[in-house]
């Protein structure tokens, strides 16, 4: 019996998919359940796995892309499991006997004589004004005589034209996610009215809680003590204070929600993804770390799935981990903000008068001028500051311990 097996789909609204990647090859005998493709959707890589066992013929190439419900293999169930060991190798192939041909006669080189690698008056003033030395240049002329053109060609290659060394280049197709990510970040900038406000904060507070309790919180809960649950806890506080932050346009209608599902970029294998933490407002400092550790490791993994990336009102983007120091993030649609963590460096501020050195990040919100006004931004970033540098109070009731759990 051959099986048809068609594309299934990998989410509500995709109609299509691309092969990306063929686990195996045409003839291969596969099992059941075992991935045999990587497929594409514009929103993840998901693995293909086999209906049932038997002997695969493809029926479409990497790179193709396909319907949802398109067949793209056949699998023989009624063909029996190759047993194990190598292939006999085939004997080598004797070739004939090659003719002998014709023994070349060997070009005589050029006899020497006084003017070879002399420039002609042409030539001398050439390599005169680029600065080039005769001894560099081979000559083309009668008996090895440095020409004009000689000249010339030898004082381009001086400035910088390449003469050799590597020069390649490669043409590879964007992967769909790839191509959907650049349409949307495209239509982010085309069709919203994104403007970024920026802001500083002093990481010490933070720096000293992490201090005090990351091996206590490591040894009970299994994971890190990390800045993620901070910022996590600074912008939920931050959007339950200016709820416009957390709308987001929908044609002539503002949608506003009472939860916050805070959506987090990540770099994958195969780009930019943005996994989302459900109702983060509802999760301990532990319940973040874990959400996150989970999501990223699924994300580099492959194994995120559509419904793992859609659905956030907010999203925190952390470009401070690839060192970066400042940056204007681009909305993520159809949200209307997203905050910008960058770098830590220490840096001399002014504390009551007296100046001093502390650990300080930039902090950046882009947002949609279209439904958040410049108060709601500016007061939105201000509080996220507030909480940054004022955790025990603002973020864990005035007990980092219960706060921890600890």
């Amino acid at each position: 019996m051959v099986l048809e097996m068609k594309v299934p789909s990998p989410g509500e609204s995709i109609t299509e998919v691309e092969i990306a990647t063929w686990l195996v090859k045409d003839g291969d005998y596969v099992e059941k359940d075992q991935a045999i493709a990587e497929v594409d959707s514009d929103k993840a890589t998901l693995e293909l796995p086999a209906e049932e066992s038997g002997i695969i013929t493809l029926k479409a190439e990497e790179g193709d892309t396909v319907a949802v419900g398109q067949v793209v293999c056949l699998i023989d169930t009624s063909a029996a499991k190759p047993e194990g060991g190598a292939a006999p190798a085939e004997e080598p192939k004797q070739e004939a006997p090659k003719a002998e041909e014709p023994k070349k006669e060997e070009a005589k080189p050029a006899a020497t004589t006084y003017a070879s690698g002399t420039p002609s008056p042409a030539a001398k003033k050439i390599l005169d004004e680029k600065g080039v030395a005769p001894s560099q240049v081979s000559g083309t002329g009668k008996d090895g005589r440095i020409t004009k053109e000689d000249a010339m060609s030898a004082s381009v290659a001086a400035m910088g034209t390449p003469t050799g060394g590597n020069r390649s280049s490669e043409r590879t197709k964007l992967s769909m996610l790839r191509r959907k990510v650049a349409e949307r970040l495209v239509a982010a900038k085309n069709e919203t009215a994104m403007l970024t406000t920026f802001n500083e904060a002093t990481m010490k507070p933070i720096n000293e809680l992490r201090a005090e309790f990351k091996e206590e919180f490591k040894n009970k809960h299994g994971v890190s003590l990390g800045f993620m649950s901070f910022f996590t806890k600074a912008v939920v506080r931050a959007l339950q204070l200016y709820p416009d932050v957390n709308s987001m346009i929908d044609g002539d209608y503002k949608i506003s929600y009472d939860f916050c599902d805070i959506s987090v970029a990540v770099s994958g294998p195969k780009g930019l993804m943005v996994p989302v933490m459900r109702n983060a407002e509802l999760l301990t400092f532990r319940g973040i770390e874990a959400e996150i550790k989970r999501l990223a490791l699924r994300a580099r993994d492959g194994q995120i799935t559509v419904d793992e990336m859609t659905g956030g009102t907010f999203t925190i983007s952390n470009g401070g981990v690839f060192g970066s120091m400042l940056s204007t993030p681009i909305i993520n649609p159809p949200q209307s903000g997203i905050l910008g963590m960058h770098n830590i460096i220490e840096r001399p501020i002014a504390v009551n008068g007296q100046v001093e050195i502390h650990p300080m990040m930039y902090i950046a919100l882009s947002y949609d001028h279209r439904i958040i006004d410049g108060r709601e931004s500016v007061g939105f970033l201000v509080a996220v500051k507030e909480g940054l540098e004022d955790p025990i109070n603002l973020l864990m009731d005035g007990n980092p311990r219960k706060a921890l759990e600890l």
